[in-house]
Parts: structure tokens; sequence; C-alpha cells
């Protein structure tokens, strides 16, 4: 549904740093900067905007797809790494459904930021 999303942060150098090591395990990369902000995302396109908040922002939560269970893990180990807060180790969510296998860490602003893989286990 979704084209992409504009996330507001309080620190952008910072919190491009952040996103670009956590998301890089799932083939995020910056696509695209200007004085408006910063484009990330997959093969070019920028589905994820990092722009300066005016206001402290509210937290939210973003799930990003995770292709393999192991793209989950390596997202958790790098965000922690970057210097996100644990909000849930990656494992398997069944009260969502079987195969969800999710990790939760909380980023620089306090957004709650998700990988979820819905594939079963190979």
């Amino acid at each position: 549904m979704f084209d992409h999303l504009s996330l507001g942060v309080s620190d952008l150098p910072a919190s491009e740093a952040f996103f670009l090591q956590a998301l890089a395990p799932l083939g995020v990369a910056v696509a695209m900067q200007g004085p408006f902000g910063i484009g990330m995302g997959r093969h070019g396109k920028p589905s994820l905007w990092l722009v300066p908040a005016t206001v402290p922002p509210a937290p939210l939560h973003l799930a990003f797809a995770a292709e393999t269970r192991a793209q989950v893990d390596a997202f958790y180990a790098a965000a922690l790494a970057a210097g996100g807060r644990d909000n849930g180790a990656p494992g398997l969510r069944p009260h969502y459904h079987p195969n969800y296998y999710g990790a939760f860490v909380i980023g620089p602003d306090g957004h709650n930021l998700e990988a979820v893989c819905h594939r079963p286990e190979d």
C-alpha cells in the first residue's frame, strides 16, 4: 500500500548512521538524499525517509521485511551494535502466526523497530 514513509528524527546524522548499520543485513542502503532528508531502501528506491523533526518525534513501530530468519538475527545484532536497545530478541511469535519470526529494537528516538520473516525455517 505505501510507496514510502517519512520518519522524523531528532538527530539526522546519528539516525542515518544507526539505520544504515541496523538495516544493512536487510539490503537497505541510502537511495537518495538532499536538504529534505535521507531516503533509504532496497535496489535504489527510497522507501524510508529520515527527515529532521521540528519537535521531538512520537515513537512509532516500524516492521521491516526480512527474507530469512538469519536476516532477522543479523538485523538484531547490527541494531544493538549501532546503539539500539533490546525490545525482544529474535524468535518465533506464534501468537501472531506459526512462522512469525521477529526481533525488536528501540532506536535513537524511541521508535520500536522490528525485522520479521514470515517463512518457515529452511
